[in-house]
């Protein structure tokens, strides 16, 4: 639909409600209106249909408060008459010499800043004549890589091998034959855009010459045929930082889909899966592991080497550890992006024999006596005691 075709519509009479209705008596004609003009209450019935068009278009507008106020501020401007019907035409009333452009009105024309195409753009999801139309940038691409966990904690780099569209190797992504270059348009002097007076209103619409490029290519690349791209597949080398996790999207700019023509390259995202590790768990910068050690190591005490994204620690077990207690052997974690890393929790876990024999056995029996005889009781303070 164009700006003039919209103005020249009332909405409030296709619902039949004033223009100080509220939304919700919008909503209540509307919803009686479709009921009763719906193609399934109706088949066959094509003034029906189209009355059902209508009253939809009129609430898709007056059912949005902000397109709602811009049609009622644009129709407040040609109030009272003050918009003709049939355009205005050279010498006519009001003494214009020349068409007349509605832009004038708001400053600058039919390209200038605050024209009519800025008011409507919101409403028309158009930015308005003054934009300059330039070659489109390339696409996203996303793909995905996985990753051992110490590669991802502690950073790599991979090689990404994918086919997409790419700069012509030929002409450099310019899509003219090597040795020549694309001149500018001499139609819409390289905006690729132009402009057309339509009775009342200027519109802006893609440059049919340069098909909205702003430039011409008198002798294609024969490779990519004038377009600047090509299908081909490439490795990428990329650096995954350290402390990458498991779903993370890493963005490379400019390493998607070329743009056409020499246009900006979109980007590249790529979607990080990260394995299981046999020793290490990792929550946030720390990583955490379990130490099996014996009961004995627990009630005497002992230093135990744990090993650690670079090489192996001593980490002292205190006389008397209880099962499950965290110890903390601080900046052996997770290399942090601004500097630093995060800890090793070790988890204490005692490792209890399946079997034992004889000699063993009775040291055992004759440790559990003394322990007895010492006054040592494991459910003292219990609460199921």
């Amino acid at each position: 639909m164009s700006q003039r075709e919209w103005i020249e519509k009332d909405f409030y009479k296709e619902l039949g409600i004033s223009s100080s209705a509220s939304q919700d008596e919008v909503k209540k004609a509307y919803r009686k209106l479709a009921r009763d003009l719906h193609p399934d209450a109706n088949p066959g019935d094509t003034k029906a249909e189209e009355r059902f068009k209508a009253v939809s278009e009129a609430h898709a507008v007056l059912s949005d408060p902000a397109k709602r106020k811009e049609y009622d501020d644009t129709r407040k401007l040609f109030a009272g008459g003050g918009y003709p019907r049939g355009g205005f035409t050279p010498g006519g009333a009001g003494g214009f010499s020349q068409e007349f452009n509605i832009g004038d009105i708001f400053g600058g024309g039919a390209t200038g800043d605050g024209g009519l195409g800025d008011l409507l753009g919101g409403l028309f999801n158009r930015g308005g004549a003054r934009t300059t139309s330039r070659p489109r940038r390339g696409s996203d691409v996303e793909t995905e890589t996985t990753l051992g966990f110490r590669e991802a904690a502690q950073g790599v780099t991979v090689p990404l091998r994918m086919t997409s569209p790419s700069p012509c190797t030929t002409c450099h992504g310019s899509g003219a034959k090597p040795g020549t270059s694309p001149r500018v348009c001499p139609l819409c002097n390289g905006t690729g855009v132009v402009s057309r007076n339509q009775g009342a209103f200027g519109f802006s619409e893609p440059c049919d010459e340069c098909r909205g490029s702003g430039s011409i290519i008198d002798d294609p690349c024969v490779d990519c045929h004038g377009n600047g791209i090509q299908n081909r597949t490439r490795t990428i080398t990329v650096r995954i930082p350290p402390g990458v996790s498991d779903g993370q999207r890493i963005r490379l700019a400019g390493q998607g889909e070329a743009g056409l023509r020499g246009a900006p390259s979109g980007d590249l995202f790529v979607t990080v899966h990260v394995s299981q590790d046999k020793v290490f768990g990792r929550n946030g910068d720390d990583l955490t592991l379990v130490l099996p050690v014996s009961y004995a190591e627990l009630v005497l005490g002992t230093t135990v080497s744990v090993p650690t994204l670079e090489g192996r620690v001593g980490v002292k077990v205190p006389p008397g550890t209880a099962d499950g207690r965290i110890l903390r052997v601080r900046g052996r974690g997770v290399p942090k992006r601004g500097g630093g890393a995060g800890d090793l929790l070790v988890t204490v876990k005692v490792a209890v024999p399946q079997k034992l024999d004889s000699d063993a056995a009775d040291a055992l029996k004759r440790y559990q006596e003394a322990e007895r005889s010492s006054g040592f009781d494991p459910r003292a303070g219990w609460a199921g005691a």
